[in-house]
């Protein structure tokens, strides 16, 4: 009998121990996880909880940066077809997305110190050729193709060129490679001078004022744009495009003639699709 009542005060301990311990768990959880389906609270009151576990540094999602929004741009009467006599202008609501496809070049001879003699290597020219086959694969309207002045830009870009004869092209020099920001946490092999910081971080922002934005209320379809450029260059608009800290470029990778696609929405909400993919390369011609 002293026998079962033993086990009976075990059981009875055990019991409370782990009404307590349930008790306690969800004391601790409850101002992390709040339900969203409880009324009294919103988005901003949930994600003020959830940042009990993580508290970036950055600020919240600037919906106008690009100062875009409210442009004043409208289009015109005949433009959308409309015949009504009145003298005001409709307001309109954009709709346009666009959808920006940035290209690392190919391989080149990087051990080379001018611009002129660091030609795409056998390996470039292959890595080029079938970027170009990937892009004609995808049957895409292609709006323009936009390269940097760069010689492995510009030789990556004639590669891809045969593939897409009648998209039509440009060069921008904004798009060279550069020394963006310096990248935190600093690179152990990689220390430019700091002049280099101050020569180029200027001129690859106006780049990306310029070619990164959300479509303006002029622009009635969706555009796909390919711009030919480099690494440095691309990684800092990832960056920017997704309002992460910039100086945090350098912890990306993005190997020769990888695709990165970015889309902006016509409310300025950047969604990124890939970065850096060589899904398309056969392994021995990735690098």
């Amino acid at each position: 009998m002293s026998r079962l009542r033993q086990l009976t005060r075990v059981a009875v301990i055990g019991i409370a121990s782990l009404s307590g311990a349930c008790v306690v768990y969800n004391n601790v959880r409850k101002p992390v996880l709040a339900s969203p389906l409880d009324s009294s609270s919103d988005d901003r009151a949930l994600r003020n909880r959830l940042s009990m576990l993580y508290r970036p540094n950055f600020q919240e999602w600037d919906s106008n940066w690009d100062l875009y929004e409210n442009n004043g741009k409208r289009r015109k009467k005949e433009d959308m077809k409309i015949t009504d006599s009145t003298d005001s202008e409709p307001d309109i609501k954009p709709t346009a997305k666009r959808h920006l496809i940035f290209i690392r070049h190919g391989q080149y001879e990087d051990d080379k110190d001018n611009d002129e003699e660091r030609i795409l290597t056998e390996i470039g020219r292959i890595q080029a050729d079938l970027t170009g086959q990937r892009l004609k694969s995808l049957n895409k309207p292609y709006t323009k193709i936009i390269v940097s002045d760069m010689t492995r830009a510009k030789q990556t870009a004639e590669l891809i060129f045969k593939h897409l004869p009648d998209v039509p092209r440009e060069t921008c020099s904004l798009l060279r490679e550069g020394a963006p920001i310096p990248p935190d946490p600093p690179s152990s092999n990689w220390k430019p001078d700091k002049t280099k910081f101050f020569q180029d971080s200027a001129r690859i922002e106006a780049a990306f004022r310029k070619h990164v934005h959300r479509a303006d209320n002029m622009q009635s379809g969706d555009t796909i744009e390919v711009y030919i450029c480099h690494a440095n260059v691309i990684r800092y608009f990832v960056c920017r495009a997704l309002q992460f800290p910039p100086e945090g470029w350098l912890r990306m990778s993005i190997g020769h003639c990888g695709i990165t696609t970015m889309t902006i929405r016509p409310n300025g909400r950047v969604s990124l699709r890939s970065l850096g993919d060589t899904g398309h390369l056969p392994p021995e011609y990735i690098s």
